[in-house]
């Protein structure tokens, strides 16, 4: 059977209220398997006291499962650095940050510094990675082609840069390298939370204040740059909801 994703927009929503609430369904996921671990030490111990007593071993199974989410979020302005980023990518001193405006957290997700903020469409999928393929490198990898197939949808050819998470244009032309969707994650136990980021209609001047993803010199951009023009932002996260279930094989369920 499809596995089954329950899907939720959060719409508007301050980052450190979407982190506590994605922290929530990891940590409900992660009691289930703490649950399932200790369900089959029983289920092991009376299966071998059953056998040694010449009775059959049970068949019957109500132990609890993991669920699937993918949340989908816009965030007031907030920069926000990975767990191996370095803080001095952030190009203005605080007061200058507090004045415009723009939070700032250091977070467990991989990655650098990077920014969220509004008409950009951040994903946080909370999945159990053990009902799919147990590949950290291929679940980014997924969580790629979910937004270079996107990106398809309006006529643009999104690409990997080697080396670099997330999903580029033009990252084989030096210095035409553009950024338009910066991603990264933290898995514990395999699951899964944080995500990507697609630059929609995102105001750009927001990444002129920091080293975006930490790598020097190249550029990002948004489909509405890429376009010339602006870009219904619900229609692309139906495109985006459409490409996470293709390759993800999975159903989008409201939640």
């Amino acid at each position: 059977m499809t596995q089954q994703v329950f899907f939720k927009d959060l719409g508007q929503m301050p980052y450190k209220e979407a982190w506590d609430y994605q922290e929530s369904l990891m940590q409900q996921n992660l009691q289930v398997k703490a649950e399932l671990r200790e369900i089959e030490k029983s289920r092991e111990s009376a299966v071998v006291s059953r056998e040694s007593e010449g009775n059959s071993p049970f068949n019957i199974d109500h132990s609890p499962s993991t669920t699937h989410h993918l949340l989908f979020v816009e965030h007031p302005p907030v920069y926000t650095l990975g767990k191996s980023g370095d803080a001095s990518h952030i190009l203005i001193n605080e007061q200058t940050r507090m004045q415009k405006g723009i939070e700032y957290y250091p977070t467990n997700r991989g990655g650098d510094i990077t920014f969220h903020g509004p008409q950009q469409i951040v994903g946080y999928p909370i999945i159990d990675l053990e009902k799919f393929e147990t590949d950290i490198g291929k679940y980014l990898r997924n969580l790629e082609e979910v937004i270079i197939l996107t990106l398809a949808d309006y006529g643009l050819k999104g690409e990997r840069s080697k080396g670099e998470t997330g999903v580029w244009l033009d990252p084989g032309i030096r210095g035409k390298e553009r950024k338009i969707c910066a991603m990264g994650v933290r898995c514990s136990r395999w699951i899964t939370m944080h995500g990507f980021a697609l630059n929609v209609n995102t105001d750009l001047n927001y990444f002129n204040f920091i080293i975006p993803c930490g790598i020097q010199n190249k550029q990002v951009t948004s489909l509405q740059k890429e376009l010339g023009r602006e870009v219904d932002f619900e229609e692309a996260k139906e495109k985006v909801k459409k490409n996470f279930e293709k390759v993800f094989g999975v159903e989008l369920v409201d939640n």
